[in-house]
């Protein structure tokens, strides 16, 4: 049964996202004898003895192999695997540990420390760009950590060759609270009203312009509160229209699963699959995780454009035609769209976090907040300047 799409618009209706549907989705099983690579399965999940399949990962062949099931999985299948053991030496990771600490204490001296796009305030701790940062402050130790062939195999299963990996730090102390269930980037950063806006097709191929993983740096049990998952709800097309919504977080919370992960092992999964931190009801585990993100080759333009220059240039005409009502504001929303930067990514979460929703603003909504503020163009060529350098690495 396919999600109601607006009638001969190719659109996702919020109000019309079908609970039945979601669940019987969801209502799958996954059957470990058509996974011939998988050592188990646990609450529907697939789990992989990295240890077993190591070698075979540095054959082009069996690689391949290996990594179909895992896109089949990530795809049509409970959209979630474990590769345990991922790590078969964890000095790395203590290594890698140690780093990151220095870079919490530095930050939280310095500005108080990293927020977060769906935890309470100061239950975490987030180190934003930890792949940069770590391999600023300790290159040799980021050299061992990501020459990690479980984790490459994985990213270029889902994504294919030349991905561009990003990873966060979360650090969730004990008495950290639970997240509530979401979708993640791209149209899961999205407001509601904006992922509606996109064609239901978008919402098809949004998942698979990245993926989401994390690599534990400390033992999980289900009491430190590991991520939250729902087997099978990548598959629901119309669910980045869904997840806001009261029945559908309802049956997350009836449905999720957790699964335990040691030190050393890597979870990914599909963004599209509705997930949340668990609250960590420890009394002394600080559960830490870097957060992998990785993106596909091809989200680029062909061609570098100035767009800052552009809309500099482009202020006083617009003004001035405001001014003159030579255009209407649905003319004057489509040049800005054809010169301004209407996405928010990427930037640098340190300076540039989140404004009133999960996304920092665009060049194209400040462009058009100026023009209903009336904000003059020195002023303007000002905040734009500031919006490229807080961007910035």
């Amino acid at each position: 049964m396919t999600p109601m799409i607006e009638p001969d618009t190719g659109f996702f209706d919020p109000e019309a996202c079908d609970i039945s549907t979601f669940e019987t989705l969801i209502d799958q099983t996954t059957d470990l004898a058509n996974l011939p690579h998988a050592a188990e399965v646990q609450h529907n999940v697939p789990v992989y003895d990295i240890a077993a399949l190591r070698d075979a990962l540095n054959v082009k062949g069996s690689r391949r192999q290996i990594m179909a099931e895992w896109a089949h999985v990530l795809r049509s299948g409970a959209g979630i695997i474990v590769l345990r053991g991922a790590y078969a030496d964890t000095v790395v990771l203590d290594d890698a540990t140690k780093v990151y600490e220095s870079i919490i204490a530095a930050e939280k001296k310095a500005n108080g420390g990293g927020g977060d796009h769906f935890a309470t305030a100061g239950s975490n701790d987030r180190i934003w760009n930890s792949l940069q940062k770590l391999c600023e402050t300790a290159p040799g130790v980021f050299l061992h950590y990501f020459a990690n062939t479980a984790i490459a195999a994985a990213s270029e299963a889902w994504l294919g060759p030349n991905y561009q990996m990003t990873a966060q730090i979360n650090l969730v102390h004990p008495g950290g609270g639970a997240q509530l269930a979401h979708r993640d980037y791209h149209l899961g950063f999205q407001t509601a009203d904006i992922s509606a806006d996109y064609p239901a097709h978008v919402h098809d191929l949004s998942p698979s312009l990245t993926l989401q993983g994390a690599v534990a740096h400390c033992d999980m049990p289900v009491e430190s509160g590991p991520t939250k998952l729902l087997p099978f709800s990548q598959l629901y097309l119309a669910g980045y229209t869904a997840w806001r919504r009261d029945d559908f977080r309802a049956s997350f919370e009836e449905r999720y699963i957790q699964l335990p992960l040691a030190k050393g092992d890597a979870l990914f999964f599909n963004p599209a699959v509705f997930h949340a931190a668990g609250a960590n009801t420890s009394p002394d585990i600080h559960r830490m995780a870097n957060l992998l993100q990785v993106s596909s080759a091809f989200g680029r333009a062909m061609e570098t454009v100035d767009r800052q220059k552009m809309c500099v240039l482009l202020y006083p005409f617009a003004r001035e035609a405001q001014r003159a009502a030579t255009l209407n504001p649905h003319e004057t929303a489509a040049a800005i769209a054809s010169s301004a930067e209407g996405y928010s990514f990427p930037t640098n979460l340190d300076r540039d976090p989140p404004k009133g929703g999960l996304a920092p603003e665009t060049q194209a909504a400040f462009f058009a907040r100026a023009l209903e503020t009336g904000m003059g163009a020195d002023d303007f060529a000002a905040h734009l300047e500031t919006m490229r350098l807080n961007q910035q690495a």
